[in-house]
């Protein structure tokens, strides 16, 4: 099965959303994810998936799959033609319809003239038409699908109410039954209210298209003629491709991921990490795409180029994090998917308790049926978490905070104890030997260390390899990693080497070193490495206790060093000692205690991160795809875990602040609709700004304090 992306332009609420995801479904698509807010859609195919099919079955629904050039700049394309937008459509249909509106200055001014009911059609008319041809197809084709969306309700209201009028022309029944003016200002308003919803919605996105728009930049490419002589000449960098040699100049910004092969400089990676401060780079090391030159000259070799990318892998997983539902999104789509059928019964109803009970004349009744058709708005609780996910994912992203997934934000509001990892997490992972010793040549000890721990990932092995490089090196006739313990290898003659921890002897020192190297079963040396506390650590493990959120130590490392670190940082409880399996074993065991968050560099503790009820990863940018944690807090930014926290409780809260909303305006706005006090044509534009009103709420996040 392989995985495809879409954009898809239209959507302005979860029944959209729920309508695209049906179609694809019956298609026989799977793993289907479609974000009302982005327009990402994604899903999973075999072989026989045809792409023209499923964006002709998208269009006829009323919606468009933007073009692969789109979706590099990954912004919202418009489809070309006449009317193809909220906005042209409202400035079409305002003029025709201020004009009807006219005849509510009569007590004021007498217009006789606009009395006449056949001008009243014509005014009416070219309003009618576009908006039965929007909202009508679109309503068609959500029935079709099985999930009835808001323009369903719009369109049923605009029908009847120029049924009614046309009625009444048509049979000459008087001025009473004539209604072109409640036609026209429905579909004009709504208009004006979907412009309104795609203007606020569109700034839910603000960070993320940010973060796209440093996707597509000139690039400086270095070539040779017949000659071998350089030529410099400018192409776009969705051109590029690996392998490409690229010149970059001091102010431009890194068109794509790549290695530097002459030069030094000063980066600005903010757009990817969150960190302002410049970074230096020189010969062989590695440059984000994104990220921006503020002093020096470079020549860099492509190492990933288009959707390979660092900054497409980060906004690839922003946009799937966003089409995720987490719980509370899921509630609001079931109530979504069955409250057009149920607005619809109300109005019937409505309609027939007026006439019947309260004894309106059948014009009073219907206008009140469709105050209620109009007013009623699945789309401000289909859009209430879609939004603020939006907002808190795009901050984050920002701030280099990636978030896996968009429960993941509403888990952070559970978590009542935080477990860290010691090593590259609480730790600056730096080590440096202090001390070693040998029983035989050092050299040689030194030389069979290197060999050793050249196979194994550990950050301790990692500091071992760079000290020791340069002594030689034996060619092992089999090397194994021992999980947890250290590296064995076996050379020509069949001696056997172990280098780890003191686990591995068969007696336990008392004041037991880093790590020993065995010659069968036989302590032959040791190395003593030191590593130092995070600068952020003490104040991170402060703010975590304020909130009354415990703080553990889980790790592989000697008990006394654990304590150490323990003692300076102010940490809860110490476990110490852990094999990965135990680890594992032991974040189940604190998960059935209370909602447990892990933190770890995501090197050694993917299956304890992957097992707490929300996995936090410490990952340098390059590393983003091979983590299995929830959360990834890119440059091993533990200073930004508050934050983290923060952002999730508060996207929580903007969330619960907005299905409120939605279900207040709709219980006491329908209720009012019902009993004549509101209009349909100030219903229809009280609807659409309650869409305003949850965007805006939403968008409080990018500046709301967290922390």
């Amino acid at each position: 099965m392989q995985r495809e992306d879409l954009l898809v332009e239209g959507m302005t609420c979860s029944n959209c959303a729920l309508s695209v995801t049906k179609y694809l479904q019956k298609q026989g698509l799977q793993e289907v994810k479609v974000d009302p807010i982005s327009g990402a859609v994604s899903f999973t195919h075999s072989d026989v998936y045809d792409k023209d099919v499923i964006k002709q079955g998208i269009k006829k629904l009323g919606y468009q799959v933007a073009e692969e050039t789109d979706q590099h700049d990954h912004t919202h394309a418009t489809v070309s033609g006449f009317l193809n937008s909220n906005k042209k459509r409202f400035f079409f249909c305002l003029p025709f319809t201020a004009v009807l509106m006219l005849h509510m200055l009569h007590s004021w001014m007498p217009m006789h003239w606009l009395m006449n009911p056949w001008l009243q059609l014509a005014l009416c008319l070219p309003v009618f038409i576009v908006g039965i041809w929007h909202f009508g197809r679109s309503a068609i084709s959500s029935l079709q699908s099985g999930v009835p969306n808001m323009d369903v309700l719009i369109a049923l209201g605009a029908l009847a109410s120029f049924v009614y009028s046309l009625t009444g022309a048509v049979l000459h029944l008087g001025y009473d039954y004539l209604f072109f003016e409640t036609t026209a200002s429905i579909i004009t308003l709504v208009f004006f209210g979907n412009f309104l919803e795609e203007s606020s919605i569109k700034s839910t996105q603000r960070s993320v298209n940010e973060l796209a728009k440093s996707q597509k930049v000139m690039a400086n490419m270095i070539a040779f003629d017949d000659e071998h002589k350089e030529q410099i000449f400018p192409i776009e960098n969705v051109f590029l491709k690996t392998g490409d040699l690229l010149l970059i100049k001091n102010g431009e910004q890194v068109p794509a991921d790549c290695k530097i092969l002459w030069g030094e400089c000063q980066v600005n990676e903010a757009i990817i990490t969150g960190e302002s401060m410049p970074v230096y780079k020189q010969k062989k090391d590695s440059l984000i795409g994104g990220s921006l030159i503020v002093e020096g000259l470079v020549k860099a070799q492509v190492t990933a180029a288009g959707k390979d990318t660092v900054l497409s892998g980060i906004l690839q997983m922003v946009r799937h994090a966003q089409a995720e539902k987490p719980p509370m999104q899921k509630m609001a789509d079931k109530i979504s998917a069955i409250f057009v059928p149920v607005v619809v019964g109300l109005a019937i109803i409505t309609f027939f308790v007026n006439f019947s009970f309260f004894d309106k004349t059948a014009g009073t009744a219907l206008m009140r049926s469709i105050a209620v058709l109009v007013i009623s708005c699945p789309c401000a609780m289909g859009l209430a978490t879609p939004a603020a996910i939006a907002v808190g994912l795009g901050r984050g992203a920002k701030k280099g905070i990636l978030y896996r997934n968009a429960s993941a934000l509403e888990t952070f509001k559970d978590i009542k104890q935080v477990v860290f990892d010691k090593t590259g997490t609480l730790t600056t992972g730096d080590f440096h030997i202090s001390e070693m010793h040998s029983e035989g040549d050092e050299t040689e000890f030194k030389k069979i260390m290197y060999s050793l721990e050249k196979y194994s990932n550990h950050p301790l092995a990692k500091s071992i390899v760079d000290a020791f490089k340069g002594n030689g090196e034996i060619r092992w006739a089999k090397v194994e990693e021992i999980k947890g313990l250290g590296v064995r290898a076996e050379d020509a003659e069949g001696n056997i080497y172990e280098a780890g921890s003191y686990k591995l002897l068969a007696e336990k020192p008392e004041v037991p070193h880093t790590i020993y190297l065995l010659k069968n079963k036989k302590s032959i040396g040791w190395v003593n490495v030191e590593d130092s506390i995070r600068e952020e650590a003490k104040q991170v493990i402060d703010w975590l206790h304020t909130k009354k959120i415990k703080t553990i130590l889980l790790s592989g490392d000697r008990l006394e060093k654990c304590k150490q670190v323990a003692a300076v940082l102010g940490i809860d409880e110490v476990i110490a000692e852990q094999t990965p399996e135990q680890k594992l074993a032991k974040i189940a065991a604190l998960n059935t205690l209370m909602p447990t968050a892990m933190v770890g560099d995501g090197i050694n503790d993917a299956p304890a991160l992957a097992k707490a009820t929300l996995g936090i990863s410490l990952s340098g940018a390059s590393h983003i795809a091979m983590q299995s944690a929830d959360v990834i807090l890119l440059n091993n930014g533990l200073k930004k875990l508050p934050e983290s926290l923060g952002l999730g409780k508060h996207t929580y809260i903007t969330i619960k602040e907005n299905l409120f909303w939605a279900f207040a305006y709709n219980i006491v706005a329908i209720p009012i609709a019902s009993a004549g006090l509101l209009s349909p044509t100030f219903s229809a534009l009280a609807m659409g700004l309650s869409d305003v009103v949850l965007g805006l709420n939403s968008v409080r996040l990018f500046v709301k304090k967290v922390i």
